[in-house]
């Protein structure tokens, strides 16, 4: 193996320290020319080896190039993969084939295995992805409401919501049904820098206990009350007690949903018995369009989810003071429409 040492001329070492120092250029040119230098310095192919990290093959290699034709010579030989094209056609090729269903039976494409069935770089299905908002991996689901008079019953809702009668109360009503009170077989293990709270995987079930709770549309207040079961006696109950907390002179307007505890002939007999209450149903398969489900999941996140309860007493006691805390800072709803001209309008 050739161990002579390499004469530069001024120029060239002017060039290769260049190439060294380039923050723009080719890795590979900035290791070959360290490489020419240290041969110019005299150092053995072990030595530089040792410092570069590179075979002795490698630096014999360049340097028999760097002979052959100066520094006209230092370059790579591999011309690499041909660079692909991001064309129109191309474009809507991968569009088509990401809306049709893979072969292999698999319910959705990968950039890897759709870039493979249509012999393209994987890089090219994730930018036409990207920029078409395409995201095969996510999927939503959706409800359909199957009422006939969906659009007035809604029209309604959404009417009370933004603009309430006068001297009136609107609420949200709705039930959370079988909360369980969940116990831990093991201890709770705390948050600690770089580790999350952790629970036991064993757990002691003490029962199950549903919650009223309506929400004041214009001052965000919840009125919560507990139960063993959610029945038409319960939500008379609910709503007698919800009474004694709005002024009698003010009329009270309840949003709820369609479930046949909310129609039986108790609740009629009660509700002509209070004129000024009047029951408003969204339409069927439409729990969005009632404000309370949107605080049923703050407390899901805030206290239901992770909470250790030792028994229902307890589940329903931790309830109502979550209920007190968060009657202290109410906040309301407030839905707006971000494109006009999809509103929804009674027939």
């Amino acid at each position: 193996m050739d161990t002579q040492s390499l004469l530069l001329t001024p120029a060239e070492h002017a060039e290769l320290q260049r190439r060294t120092r380039s923050q723009r250029g080719r890795a590979q040119d900035a290791v070959v020319a360290r490489v020419l230098l240290l041969l110019a310095g005299g150092l053995t192919y072990r030595e530089i080896a040792e410092r570069t990290g590179r075979s002795e093959p490698f630096i014999s290699k360049w340097k028999r190039r760097f002979l052959e034709a100066r520094l006209a010579g230092l370059y790579v030989r591999h011309a690499g993969r041909p660079v692909q094209v991001l064309t129109p056609k191309l474009e809507a090729r991968i569009l088509e084939a990401t809306r049709q269903k893979p072969a292999d039976g698999s319910t959705h494409w990968s950039t890897r295995r759709l870039a493979t069935r249509l012999q393209v770089p994987h890089m090219t299905v994730a930018r036409v992805w990207q920029k078409h908002g395409i995201q095969p991996h996510r999927m939503e689901r959706y409800m359909a409401s199957n009422d006939p008079d969906f659009e007035a019953k809604a029209a309604e809702v959404i009417g009370l919501y933004l603009h309430p009668p006068q001297h009136a109360v609107v609420f949200c009503l709705d039930e959370k049904t079988a909360i369980q009170a969940l116990d831990r077989k093991d201890p709770i293990l705390p948050l600690s820098p770089g580790r999350a709270e952790r629970h036991g995987f064993e757990y002691v079930r003490h029962g199950t206990l549903s919650l009223y709770a309506a929400l004041d549309t214009q001052t965000g207040l919840v009125f919560g009350q507990t139960a063993e079961r959610h029945t038409s006696q319960a939500f008379v109950a609910f709503l007698a007690d919800l009474l004694v907390h709005v002024p009698r002179r003010r009329e009270i307007h309840i949003i709820c949903d369609n479930l046949s505890a909310h129609k039986t002939r108790r609740v009629a007999e009660f509700l002509a018995e209070h004129p000024r209450v009047h029951l408003h149903f969204t339409p069927t398969y439409s729990s969005w369009l009632n404000q309370v489900e949107l605080w049923f999941s703050k407390i899901e996140r805030d206290l239901i989810h992770r909470g250790v309860f030792t028994s229902t007493k307890d589940l329903a006691a931790r309830i109502m003071r979550y209920i007190r805390h968060y009657n202290k800072d109410p906040r309301p709803i407030r839905w707006k429409y971000d494109d006009p001209t999809r509103r929804i309008r009674a027939a």
